[in-house]
């Protein structure tokens, strides 16, 4: 039993990653989905609603990398 629990033990951290990177991907693909269209239908406020996507790119990539920190750092 001990052997199998150190085995898995390794790749905790990975799926404890994949986990956390599947909110942030989600919340990408709809902030860059939803900009796209955004722009399409007022193609005059390109400058505001670009702005306003990598805002919010930047803060659904933040939790994306505190995702992949957090599993390493309380892991050991």
């Amino acid at each position: 039993m001990i052997n199998l629990l150190a085995a898995v033990s390794g790749s905790i951290g990975s799926i404890g990653y994949g986990l956390a990177a599947i909110g942030p991907g989600i919340g990408i693909g709809i902030i860059f989905g939803q900009g796209v269209q955004a722009i399409a239908r007022q193609p005059e406020a390109y400058g505001v609603i670009r702005q306003n996507m990598l805002l919010g790119f930047a803060l659904a990539e933040a939790l994306a990398l505190i995702g992949f920190v957090v599993p390493f750092v309380y892991g050991t």
